[in-house]
């Protein structure tokens, strides 16, 4: 929101303090100011001057002599080379000693021979943003209203001696999108009354020096009605008839106070609406009355597929929770976001009907958004305009347009009110505020600011039943009060207290840190971490539903895009993504990992709550360590991937995991594919999988031999040890044992090894497989496996011949379970 200064003080007087203060002030209070424009951007000595006559220069065609009273008495002779330059104009003229912005300073001079003694200007070179000038005046000189006084200060008349506030405004604080709105602020700040414009009968004091313009009413109710079919979208509606209108230009001072706004004068009838909605924070729209069916509105919801060409000369496809204002046979504007030009008020617009109303922000905001306008009427109701202002912006609108567009002012309001406003009232205590705060204000104090706020306090006893203004949307609490009382009292007063009262240390639960060390591992291992997004394609979840096979994808209602339009029932599908976003950028070996949510649900239509479930997904592709000269470089298996699990299952202190089991996983190879399982108390668990992407996934993804695991985490942390725990080194030695064993090539290794875990029991430290071997001399179905069994205690030295019993009993096991025998 852009404040200008000048127009400001109409409101409150700021006497005393410069816009830089202001700016402080309000920073101060928590209304952050970006930054404070000076208009002026360094004009100085430009008067407004009548151009008597125009003569061709005798030696340039372009180029013309003017005489030109300025008010000081002489006739000055210019020399402009501008086309639109005429006689009997009013224009801005920089004498000599005059200085324009960028260092421009006017001097005497000769053009083609001819004495130059000042410069007539445009726009541009007074330093004004010619964007937001009506479009005929944007080249050549600058042309004044016929009536503007001759001898003026430019700077007077253009308001160029003003400075603009930006305002930097958080959500809440729509009450400051409108000057009366700032002007509470600053009056509140200052301690200062505030004086708001008499809507009915008057403008604001000093509201501009435009003559009185004649106006009158006349009861003309009967001509016009008005009807909300759409109740909850639209809580009040109301409008007025004005007769009579001119379209034309609107007064100088409006045309400043808009374009210091940062707005566009077009014509009388728009500005207005636009000065309004300035003042007051309320959106306003002028429709061409004649071009209503029987000066009928009706406020509905549109129809499926309904069209509307708009003011900017789009048409626009509507959809049914748009909200339109209609004539009752065809829609004439979005409301509160744009007209349509089947109403539109053109230069040959007689009778206006002038609508305000409450609709309601969020149909705004949504109907803006998806139809990719936004304006500063959307702006303002998408954020809750104030309720009570819509009859006071009416009737101030519609008298202006009386003054300066000739109007003939209909008696009375048609309207409609499908909801009425609630007032809000807050009971709140001194004590209460003083123990938010620390501080130690007293009822008077708090009374005193509550006033300066201009709400309308009960007093009893030491408890204040705050009555809110309307144009306070953002204060419904008692804890909103409070702020307030802050802000006004001043952060820098408010003493730095202890707190008091029951405190509990933070901490991470256990989830929480199993994450933080599960982090620290696998980025230790190498892997980046990736966060991508929630939401996937639908084939993407036909490709790899991952664990949950049987989980119905949940479709967004209103998805940012179709590659993102469903949420996510694995982790795998996105790391895929990324993969092969890396890999299409030279970058083939990509080590990630991911901890994340997945959705889970069974139903097809959601009744409730998708099951969301913490998963763990990590890939590896491409090589496993950098080409270097002391070695070749090998591509990562499968055996990388289990290697990183299981140091990560080390890590977390999980004893639980028994083994992998093949399985046949969609999206997975379906020979180099195994299920997790964990023992429980509740018995054996799959937890998750781990296998190599299936060839054909690998190739539509364009990606090398790719391996991923995906788990669940949660099943990690509910039974992994959040406390390190350390061994201390062995004191005594311990003895190898090797054997290798001929078995059929259907047992699995796992079976092996967990068979002879079980048998050797506590003396058993560490079982490795270190050699597998197949051929022709073992025979076509038979795999021999050497095991590298270490024995040891902590309590004393084992024997060898202890040692080889146990062992004997092992491979005793081994021939008994499996049918191995011992390879000679």
């Amino acid at each position: 929101m852009k404040v200008s200064y000048q127009w400001l003080s109409q409101y409150v007087d700021v006497s005393g303090f410069t816009a830089a203060e202001l700016a402080e002030k309000l920073t101060r209070s928590g209304v952050e100011v970006d930054f404070v424009e000076n208009r002026n951007k360094g004009v100085e000595g430009v008067y407004v001057g009548f151009v008597k006559s125009r003569e061709k220069h005798p030696d340039a065609d372009k180029l013309s002599v003017c005489k030109v009273d300025v008010g000081q008495g002489e006739e000055l002779q210019i020399v402009c080379g501008a086309k639109n330059v005429e006689a009997g104009q009013k224009v801005p003229v920089a004498i000599v000693g005059a200085k324009l912005p960028d260092g421009l300073n006017i001097k005497r001079a000769k053009l083609r021979g001819v004495e130059s003694q000042g410069m007539i200007c445009s726009a541009k070179e007074l330093g004004l943003n010619d964007k937001l000038l009506p479009k005929e005046i944007q080249e050549g000189i600058l042309v004044l209203p016929e009536d503007t006084e001759i001898g003026l200060s430019i700077l007077d008349v253009l308001a160029i001696n003003d400075h603009v506030l930006d305002l930097d405004l958080t959500p809440n604080r729509s009450d400051c999108l409108s000057m009366l709105g700032a002007a509470y602020e600053i009056a509140a700040i200052l301690g200062r009354p505030i004086l708001l414009p008499d809507a009915e009968q008057g403008a604001a004091n000093g509201a501009g020096s435009a003559s009185e313009g004649a106006h009158s009413t006349r009861q003309a109710s009967a001509h016009i009605s008005v009807e909300i079919t759409a109740k909850e979208q639209c809580s009040h509606y109301a409008a007025k008839l004005i007769e009579g209108v001119v379209v034309g230009t609107s007064p100088l001072w409006m045309q400043n106070r808009l374009m210091a706004a940062g707005l566009r004068p077009i014509n009388n009838i728009v500005d207005i609406t636009n000065y309004v909605m300035l003042e007051y924070g309320q959106p306003l729209h002028a429709f061409d009355a004649d071009k209503l069916e029987n000066g009928h509105i009706d406020v509905r919801l549109a129809k499926q597929g309904e069209k509307l060409l708009t003011l900017d000369g789009v048409e626009r496809t509507l959809e049914p929770h748009m909200l339109l204002i209609t004539d009752g046979m065809k829609p004439v504007a979005i409301a509160g976001v744009m007209g349509g030009e089947n109403s539109e008020v053109t230069g040959g617009t007689t009778r206006i009907l002038l609508e305000s109303a409450k609709f309601d922000g969020g149909t705004v905001r949504k109907t803006s958004r998806q139809l990719g306008l936004r304006s500063e009427a959307s702006q303002r109701f998408e954020k809750e305009a104030n309720p009570e202002a819509v009859l006071p912006a009416l009737h101030r609108a519609a008298f202006l347009m009386g003054r300066y567009a000739s109007g003939q002012i209909a008696s009375g309001v048609v309207e409609s009110i499908a909801q009425e406003h609630k007032p809000v009232q807050i009971e709140i205590s001194v004590s209460r505020i003083n123990d938010y705060l620390g501080t130690a204000l007293s009822t008077e104090e708090v009374k005193a600011i509550f006033g300066r706020l201009h709400f309308v306090v009960d007093l009893q006893g030491e408890k204040f039943n705050v009555h809110v203004p309307s144009r306070r949307g953002d204060i419904t609490r008692g804890v909103d009060l409070i702020e307030e009382v802050a802000r006004l009292y001043g952060y820098d007063n408010i003493p730095t207290t202890l707190m008091t009262g029951v405190t509990t240390p933070g901490a991470l639960n256990k989830e929480q840190s199993i994450r933080r060390l599960a982090r620290t591992l696998l980025t230790g291992s190498g892997l980046y971490e990736a966060v991508t997004y929630s939401f996937t394609h639908p084939q993407q979840i036909s490709d790899f539903p991952g664990a949950f096979k049987a989980a119905k994808p949940i479709a967004l209602s209103m998805p940012m895009s179709e590659e993102r339009s469903t949420l996510r029932t694995s982790l795998i599908p996105n790391l895929l993504e990324a993969a092969s976003y890396n890999r299409n950028r030279n970058t083939d070996d990509v080590a990630l990992f991911e901890i994340g949510r997945i959705f889970v649900t069974d139903e097809t239509a959601l009744t409730e709550l998708p099951d969301e479930r913490l998963m763990l997904a990590i890939l590896l592709t491409g090589k496993r360590q950098a080409t270097h000269w002391s070695g070749k470089s090998v591509d990562v298996d499968f055996y990388d991937l289990k290697g990183v699990f299981e140091s990560l299952v080390d890590y977390l202190g999980i004893a639980g995991i028994t083994g992998y089991v093949a399985a046949v996983q969609d999206g997975f190879h379906p020979g180099r594919t195994a299920d997790i399982t964990l023992a429980t108390p509740e018995g054996t668990l799959v937890i998750g999988t781990i296998g190599q992407l299936h060839p054909a996934l690998q190739q539509q993804k364009d990606l090398a031999d790719t391996y991923v695991l995906e788990v669940d985490f949660n099943a990690l942390a509910l039974y992994a040890d959040e406390q390190i725990t350390y061994s201390p080194l062995p004191r005594f030695p311990s003895i190898g044992r090797d054997v290798a064993v001929v078995v059929d090539r259907k047992v699995q290794v796992g079976e092996l090894t967990a068979a002879a875990k079980k048998v050797a029991g506590a003396l058993l430290e560490s079982i490795q497989v270190f050699d597998i071997y197949t051929g022709d001399r073992l025979g076509m179905d038979k795999k021999s496996v050497a095991l590298a069994l270490v024995y040891r205690t902590a309590e004393r030295t084992l024997t060898d011949e202890e040692v080889s019993e146990l062992h004997a009993r092992v491979v005793a096991s081994l021939e008994e379970s499996f049918g191995a025998e011992l390879r000679k």
